[in-house]
This record gives structure tokens, C-alpha cells and sequence, in this order.
């Protein structure tokens, strides 16, 4: 059993339904979705205001590179073009983390960093993951560690422009 922790996010077009192909996409693998956050952007650079979410999907047939080549795949379909790092964009379908059996995958190659290097910074990760896996714990600097207390070490600023919204993302979970 491969389960995967992906953050999705968009600021461009239709944003809600940019979230929601990602779901769609995946189908049956899908086993949760948070609520839907607006969230201010990340990084540094002017744009608009995010839509993001976290799911939990698995695969048997998927390792981590497969699951980031499913992202890359419902990125393109929504026609993302890296053009600025953390600039706006169609589609972000982040790999956050990734397990196998219950025990977390590390992963340290030119292409694919496991679990996601920035994953603990990011409240827009973080927040939503929690309302879907109270539990959850991700792996820093070689430990694993509760989102809970993750959560606790992002600054105040940060977590109050991550927003709850009225939007939900359908499932068949």
C-alpha cells in the first residue's frame, strides 16, 4: 500500500475547479479532502490569492516518483507553465509526503525529495492536512514529527492568511 499526502493549490482562472480535477483525477485512490483554504501567496512574489486543500490518496502501483509524475500529469492537463519560481499558476499539486506499510518514504535525489523539503514551513500544508489527519506526523530533519507541533513553530502572521472557505471538493471517498 502506497499512500501519498498531496497539497493542491491554484490562483488562476477557476480556481475551485482547478482544485477539483485533481480529485477527479485521481478517482477511487482518493481517501480524504480537507476543507478548502484561501490562502495569501507564498514566496515573495505579488499575485492573487490562493485556493489550496490537502488529500490523502493511495495507490498500490504508485511509488514516489509515480505519484510525482500523477502531479506533473494533472498539472499539464490544466496547463500550468512554470514560468516564476512561486509565481501565480493554473495548478500546483504538491507531493508532500509518501508511505508504504505505515512507515514514511525518505527519498533524496536530483528529481524528487521526500518528504517535501518546505512542507513544515508552510501553514497552507500544515493546517488543512491536520483537519483530515490529527495525527499526522512528517519527517524533519531525520525526525519524524507531529504536524501538531510543526504547526506551532509557524509564525502567527503566517497561519492567519490561511483562511477556511465556504468551497468543498467532492469526493468518492
Amino acid at each position: 500500500m502506497t499512500r501519498a499526502v498531496l497539497s493542491i493549490g491554484s490562483n488562476l482562472g477557476d480556481r475551485l475547479a482547478r482544485l477539483q480535477s485533481v480529485i477527479d483525477g485521481l478517482g477511487e485512490a482518493v481517501l480524504a479532502v480537507s476543507p478548502v483554504y484561501e490562502t495569501a501567496p507564498w514566496g515573495g512574489v505579488e499575485q492573487g490569492a490562493f485556493l489550496n486543500a490537502v488529500l490523502i490518496a493511495d495507490d498500490p502501483e504508485l511509488d514516489g516518483h509515480g505519484w510525482l509524475r500523477v502531479g506533473q500529469q494533472l498539472e499539464h492537463a490544466a496547463e500550468r507553465v512554470r514560468a516564476q519560481r512561486w509565481g501565480p499558476r493554473t495548478l500546483d499539486v504538491d507531493l508532500v509526503s509518501c508511505s508504504a506499510d505505515g512507515t514514511e518514504i525518505i527519498v533524496r535525489e536530483h528529481d524528487l525529495t521526500l518528504p517535501h523539503p518546505l512542507a513544515h514551513l508552510r501553514a497552507f500544508v500544515l493546517m488543512p492536512w491536520l483537519d483530515i489527519d490529527p495525527h499526522a506526523a512528517l519527517t524533519v530533519a531525520g525526525l519524524p514529527t507531529p504536524v501538531t507541533r510543526l504547526l506551532e513553530d509557524i509564525e502567527p502572521v503566517e497561519k492567519a492568511g490561511v483562511t477556511p472557505t465556504d468551497f468543498t471538493l467532492r469526493s468518492r471517498a
